[in-house]
């Protein structure tokens, strides 16, 4: 693996924040991630959680949520350059339908690159090492661990599974009330920004509170489907991916032209498909965890 020296020119760095707004290298902002694992650190089994802490690194302190953006401040890094085309997959313009096989590479054709890829190999790297298959190869299982939680909320991000021509909406220029910005950054950052000054008093535990009143409210009789795998699956994010690209035409999309201004009727009609594309991510993930050490040795890094 190549690394980035420490003594890089100030204008890389600046080119690499400009590319965050125009090349399709965005993710659910660092509060989506943030709630999102949350979310899911209230729902893993006593088992999960202890795998969950073993495996984290010592800086996060045990806490889940606040490494859930680490795929996201690494992959400006060369080293971790081949990680970009893993948060995301796109689909053929205006089909509104995602298709792993079809769908599932990167710009080089090299299959299996994509999110939703990544999320049945990082699952799959965790599950060997939980059933003693380890030994076979070596993993990382601390940054599978991280992939695996910010993947998970990548593929719920509508945009994230997006059109191939726009690149997830990262080409569709548009006003967020009198801020010029781009429809993905829109639904990665702005949505959720927007939410917490108007409704939330500038605080994500506020956020994260009532999504999780819903969850046990509002979409209480939801959350088990939510929760299932067919087959008996560990990891299912293909029907996860399917839901956004539904999502993305029925409300990224719709309504939006290049230079369109997007103001009070878009947000008050798409922030609750945000709120609860993030509950979905945070149950979906705790479930996928608490499949993968439900069984087998005990998880240790020594």
């Amino acid at each position: 693996m190549h690394r980035i020296g420490d003594g890089g020119s100030l204008w890389v760095w600046r080119l690499l924040i400009l590319l965050q707004f125009v090349s399709g290298i965005l993710s659910w902002g660092k509060e989506g991630h943030f709630a999102t694992c949350r979310i899911a650190e209230e729902y893993l089994t006593e088992d999960a959680k202890a795998a969950v802490k073993e495996l984290l690194p010592s800086s996060a302190g045990g806490d889940l949520a606040s490494v859930c953006s680490w795929p996201d401040e690494i992959r400006h890094s060369y080293r971790w350059r081949w990680s970009g085309p893993l948060h995301y997959v796109d689909t053929p313009d205006f089909k509104c339908n995602y298709e792993y096989c079809r769908d599932c590479h990167d710009l080089g054709g090299n299959k299996d690159r994509c999110v939703t890829g990544a999320i049945y190999n990082y699952t799959k790297q965790l599950m060997d090492f939980n059933h003693g298959c380890y030994s076979t190869v070596e993993y990382n299982l601390t940054e599978a661990l991280m992939f695996l939680s910010h993947f998970v909320g990548d593929v719920h991000q509508p945009l994230h599974v997006g059109f191939t021509g726009d690149e997830g909406g990262n080409t569709i220029i548009v006003h967020w009330y009198g801020r010029k910005t781009n429809l993905h950054h829109v639904w990665d950052n702005m949505i959720i920004d927007s939410a917490l000054k108007m409704f939330y008093q500038s605080d994500l535990n506020n956020m994260i509170e009532a999504i999780q009143s819903n969850i046990t409210d509002v979409w209480f009789n939801d959350v088990s489907s939510w929760r299932n795998c067919a087959a008996n699956q560990t990891a299912c994010p293909d029907p996860y991916a399917s839901e956004s690209i539904n999502l993305a035409c029925k409300f990224a999309y719709k309504d939006v032209t290049p230079g369109s201004t997007l103001k009070n009727d878009y947000f008050r009609s798409r922030l609750p498909i945000v709120e609860q594309r993030l509950a979905q991510g945070g149950v979906r993930l705790a479930a996928t965890l608490n499949r993968i050490f439900a069984s087998g040795p005990k998880v240790t890094t020594t």
